[in-house]
């Protein structure tokens, strides 16, 4: 019996305006970031799930919340859907990294799974993570549609798993997860296909 994911990344982040990685710190939702999460609320009421999951992140737990108090759902947190580790790039741009050490950010952008940033996690150990963490929730909503919120760069690991897409090519294959747009994955033992990418939850919003 296939499970339905239904996942969304979080809504626009104070950083999102100069670009800058967010992994590990806690960085707020914009007045824009608010009302991703409030439209994708209103997506969920009328596209209800049965569950929803999201990052311990308070940015993907705050963009979840409009759909929880909807659908008076509590949500379930999942540490496996954290955002990875940008090691020294953390709060930086790439163009700042490239200017500090231009050939470890060309390796990086040539293949960013053999050449992470310094101090960085190891990319394929995120995918690891965030594959577990979904094919659990798969496994508890067997039948189901779940809403699951996370991040970026660990989503888009994570297709490329799931997908059987090479890791390293995840910035080319998946430029951009948008926020609070959604992304369906149908899920069954361990396949999983993709059926959409990217839907907005409201029209005219790209």
């Amino acid at each position: 019996m296939s499970t339905t994911l239904l996942l969304a990344r979080h809504g626009q982040t104070v950083w999102h305006a100069e670009n800058r990685y967010a992994g590990v710190s806690d960085v707020p939702l914009t007045d824009t970031g608010r009302a991703q999460a409030e439209a994708l609320g209103r997506w969920a009421a009328a596209h209800p799930v049965d569950a929803i999951w999201t990052s311990p992140v308070s940015r993907a737990v705050v963009t979840a919340e409009p759909a929880c108090r909807v659908l008076g759902l509590t949500p379930h947190r999942e540490p496996g859907l954290r955002e990875c580790d940008f090691g020294v790039v953390e709060g930086r741009t790439l163009a700042e990294f490239a200017a500090e050490d231009p050939e470890r950010a060309a390796a990086f952008r040539a293949d960013p799974v053999a050449h992470p940033f310094p101090a960085a996690e190891d990319p394929l150990a995120a995918a690891a993570r965030g594959t577990d963490a979904l094919r659990r929730i798969a496994a508890v909503h067997p039948g189901e549609r779940v809403l699951v919120v996370a991040h970026n760069t660990l989503l888009r690991l994570v297709l490329c798993t799931l997908l059987s897409v090479p890791p390293s090519e995840y910035r080319r294959v998946f430029p951009q997860l948008r926020n609070a747009a959604v992304s369906e994955l149908r899920m069954e033992g361990r396949s999983a296909g993709l059926v959409s990418l990217n839907v907005p939850c409201e029209a005219g919003e790209f």
